[in-house]
């Protein structure tokens, strides 16, 4: 008979191929395998209600609550009295709360996995094992949000940077293992808290090979005249917001003055009023949710991934590189991933460096079969996963899953 494992998630892990629910969808589909999964997640779309049934051959119960991001947003503003990360009460939940405790009181669960630091603050603290996959260090996003944005934004988000920092730190503390996705994101939180350095180690995302297969045969989505430049990723996401943002008006003219076929698509769910606006310029279309971006990637001449703002590592930037597509990415966007620059994808910096690089591929055709190869070599699933189930043993000591993090 299996034991029981806690699972817990800010949003529904599933469908497993949307942005941040891939990695948690792989890790609890692996987890499965060893223990009994009381999966309990948050929805903030209405669409996702939909996937309950799809987790059940996972899980041994589920229980989803509704998160509205609007009233989520008011209630977080609770965290300016209380002086904590407004990212806390953004997720605070008395039903999750007690459905977590009574699973642990009862000894249904004995393990217990908390995905994104915010929902570390269920967990129950009579668990034998408790691990916590921060994916990405968060506090340094907002921090870097903070100088982008006047007054009284700006002040907000380095509160926020310096709060949830400190929440990071205490949680990595506090918990029996903590992980990230990449040697980079976990060097970063060793340093903010060396006294649980020890504690602290990383496993590496992967990607579906096969399903983002270039050999597939996918029907074109661009007018045959059309030289195509695509951005996969979610459209309500601020970062993503900047780089479609900055590289529809500061650097795609440039790129469509010297190849008038060019096209820039914007693909991802949910697009606000600002990134559809971008369709007004020419050459720039914005598409939406779809039901498949394989096809968009496919048949684009290449991929770009202009962000200004990252951390961890972009999916985006592995399913370009595993559907063997020129990549053209910022050093914040190539951040963490096992690649090397100029054979793997093409590193840019710079609007002028950037309209460069694109217009190269634009111009002459360029082999990105290596990209393909470095996705296989390193970003297996399987292989990736199997390094942490010795984190799950109460009995084990916690060793780094990959090589140790530099000092």
């Amino acid at each position: 008979m299996k034991e029981g494992l806690l699972f817990l998630a800010h949003r529904i892990p599933f469908p497993p191929n949307k942005g941040d629910k891939i990695r948690s969808f792989h890790l609890l589909r692996h987890l499965a395998a060893r223990y009994d999964i009381h999966l309990g997640a948050f929805v903030d779309d209405t669409d996702d209600w939909q996937f309950r049934d799809a987790l059940k051959p996972w899980c041994k119960s589920i229980t989803l609550l509704p998160l509205h991001p609007r009233r989520a947003r008011l209630a977080s503003l609770v965290g300016l009295l209380t002086g904590e990360a407004l990212t806390l009460p953004y997720y605070r939940n008395r039903e999750l709360a007690r459905w977590a405790a009574g699973l642990a009181a009862a000894g249904t669960v004995t393990r217990g996995l908390a995905f994104s630091s915010a929902m570390a603050q269920f967990m129950p603290a009579t668990l034998d094992r408790r691990v916590l996959d921060m994916v990405d260090v968060d506090s340094d996003k907002w921090m870097q949000y903070a100088p982008t944005q006047r007054w009284p934004l700006s002040w907000v988000y380095a509160r926020e940077g310096r709060k949830l920092a400190a929440w990071e730190a205490r949680m990595a503390q506090d918990l029996d293992a903590t992980l990230l996705v990449s040697n980079d994101e976990a060097a970063l939180l060793q340093q903010r808290a060396p006294q649980a350095r020890h504690k602290i180690s990383a496993f590496e995302n992967g990607v579906d090979a096969d399903y983002f297969s270039p050999a597939r045969d996918y029907p074109s989505p661009y007018a045959e005249d059309v030289r195509g430049v695509v951005f996969t990723g979610a459209m309500d996401y601020w970062p993503n917001i900047d780089a479609v943002t900055w590289f529809a008006e500061r650097i795609f003219p440039a790129i469509r003055e010297a190849v008038p076929a060019a096209q820039f698509t914007i693909v991802g769910s949910r697009p606000g009023e600002a990134v559809s606006a971008l369709a007004r310029q020419p050459g720039v279309v914005v598409t939406g949710g779809v039901p498949d971006v394989r096809p968009w990637i496919a048949h684009a001449v290449c991929a770009v991934a202009p962000l200004r703002i990252a951390r961890g590592v972009q999916n985006k930037v592995l399913e370009a590189m595993a559907m063997a597509r020129p990549v053209v990415a910022s050093a914040q966007a190539a951040e963490g991933i096992r690649a090397e620059a100029g054979r793997d994808y093409l590193l840019a910096q710079g609007e002028a460096d950037f309209a460069r690089a694109v217009v190269n591929c634009l111009q002459v055709p360029v082999s990105a079969a290596p990209a393909r190869d470095c996705i296989l070599a390193n970003y297996d699933w399987a292989r990736n996963l199997a390094a942490i189930d010795s984190l799950f043993d109460a009995a084990s000591a916690v060793q780094p899953v990959l090589e140790t993090c530099p000092a």
